[in-house]
């Protein structure tokens, strides 16, 4: 890819230098708003990851689970965390962020997110930028079999109109945008770096931001370290500013430290109050995803998310298969040693709109590389709870169309079934307690947590830090609603978009 020769390893990075903008994380809204900003500006962008290139598991969509599942290093692409539930997450750790080690789905925001969002929308910019994005890095995807399955029984369940290829939010079932190509290859937001200009723009990785360097006027620059442990200042020229898009967990997480948050909560931590501003950390949001995992009684395909059903009941419906190693149990009866099988599985999912339960993010401790303590109160709110079992009731449904007969298995007594792994869901699906306690049980994320820097609350419309004028934050911890059935088009589409509507290009 083009955009390698910009990136360099934070240890060659001076120790101190200017810069118009410093942009605090290369993730989904960091590199398509570095790379728009140099254009005219001279940027860094730091990413606390590596560049992620030659390893496969990120480069194509096979490796979407041990991505997931590989975390036991401290560099590992993605970093494990684990809500105050019990409910683990994971946060992008290379350049590209979430969007690197995603599922690669791509749908543009809903109506209603731009009138809830509290942002002013130019809607011809938006487009736009969306466009500017799916030009380099969108792709329609190929449906085999599962995925055709799965639209069948969606609009045999209901799910209706079908609105075929779109990656526009409309009601019903149709197939969404994919980042993995037609040769199964995953494109980031890394490659939009692609689009900016080489001479105006640095990319320096494995740089751990430890916290905003506040002079009189606000964000003046940044301090940040180096693999090797070194420390480095990057500091913003007049008029410059540092922008925050570290992410819903990140971005909270780095003001805490420097001092911008509540008095007491800071005080209490030993940090000296740069900026007090209460409500940091607050109103953060994690959608829930609840469903099925099947065995099917045919081998299919991998596949990650590329149809989805909108429902008009706060829920949205979508499915994957994945092939998976098994290992069959040592010394039976006719194996002498274990052998190593792959067996497909195959899950429908169901993520709830909104949501409205919120929950809040507070320190674990003053180092910036030790997660945060989050909660989300998963289901606190009645109308959430509602939303899933509306979304569950909408699975059982696709379970029992002719599309699914396929996926069944016949018993001894010629009847056929669904062999579940994990729970199934509750028989009687009219019985409201039993659904929403199904929910509850069996609650997981979809990773498209946000918030913590709510506008209004945290950020102004135009997105600078309440009371601190050069500092901005451009990434989904600014949203208090989800974009869309899934937000890396709208969080791409927002690093673009801020440049032309603030008029910064």
């Amino acid at each position: 890819a083009s955009y390698v020769k910009m990136v360099v390893n934070a240890t060659e990075l001076a120790a101190e230098d200017y810069y118009d903008y410093i942009i605090v994380g290369g993730g989904t809204a960091g590199c398509p708003l570095a790379a728009t900003l140099s254009q005219k500006y001279r940027v860094l962008l730091l990413e606390r990851g590596g560049l992620g290139r030659g390893n496969p598991n990120l480069m194509n969509q096979e490796g979407f689970l041990s991505n997931l599942l590989n975390t036991h290093t401290t560099d590992s692409p993605a970093q494990p965390f684990t809500s105050e539930e019990g409910v683990p997450n994971a946060r992008g750790r290379v350049l590209g962020g979430s969007s690197a080690i995603n599922a690669g789905f791509y749908s543009r925001a809903d109506a209603d997110f731009f009138r809830r969002s509290g942002l002013p929308w130019n809607l011809t910019m938006v487009n736009q930028s969306y466009q500017w994005v799916e030009s380099q890095i969108v792709f329609r995807p190929n449906l085999k079999k599962w995925q055709s399955a799965f639209r069948d029984g969606l609009l045999e369940a209901g799910v209706t109109p079908y609105n075929g290829f779109t990656l526009d939010h409309a009601t019903g079932t149709k197939i969404g945008g994919s980042t993995f190509d037609g040769a199964g290859r995953r494109h980031s937001s890394a490659d939009l770096l692609s689009g900016g200009r080489a001479s105006n723009m640095k990319v320096g990785v494995q740089a751990s931001v430890e916290r905003l360097l506040l002079g009189g006027g606000g964000g003046m620059g940044v301090l940040f370290r180096d693999m090797r442990g070194m420390y480095h200042e990057a500091l913003v020229r007049e008029h410059g500013e540092v922008i925050l898009s570290a992410g819903a967990i990140g971005s909270p997480q780095l003001l805490l430290l420097s001092g911008i948050g509540p008095r007491p909560y800071l005080s209490s931590w030993g940090i000296p109050v740069s900026h007090h501003l209460p409500y940091v950390g607050h109103f953060l949001y994690d959608n829930p995803r609840n469903g099925i995992t099947i065995l099917p009684s045919l081998p299919l395909e991998h596949s990650l998310i590329q149809v989805v059903g909108i429902t008009d009941e706060g829920a949205y419906i979508e499915a994957a298969s994945n092939v998976v190693p098994f290992t069959s149990p040592p010394h039976t009866a006719f194996v002498h040693s274990p052998l190593l099988l792959f067996l497909t599985v195959a899950t429908l999912i169901s993520k709830i709109s909104g949501p409205l339960s919120a929950g809040f993010l507070r320190l674990a401790s003053t180092d910036i590389n030790a997660n945060p303590v989050v909660r989300f109160n998963y289901f606190n709110n009645p109308v959430d709870v509602e939303r899933c079992v509306n979304g569950t009731r909408k699975i059982a449904d696709i379970l029992k169309s002719r599309a699914f007969k396929d996926f069944m298995f016949s018993n001894w007594f010629g009847e056929r079934d669904f062999r579940f792994i994990g729970p199934a869901l509750p028989l009687h699906q009219t019985d409201y307690p039993r659904m929403a306690d199904f929910c509850r049980r069996t609650v997981s994320t979809i990773w498209h947590y946000h918030g913590g820097c709510v506008v209004g609350r945290v950020v102004d419309r135009n997105l600078h830090v309440i009371g601190v004028p050069s500092l901005r934050i451009v990434d989904g911890s600014v949203f208090s609603v989800s974009p869309g059935t899934n937000p890396q088009a709208t969080l791409m589409m927002l690093g673009r978009y801020i440049c032309f509507f603030h008029s910064l290009i």
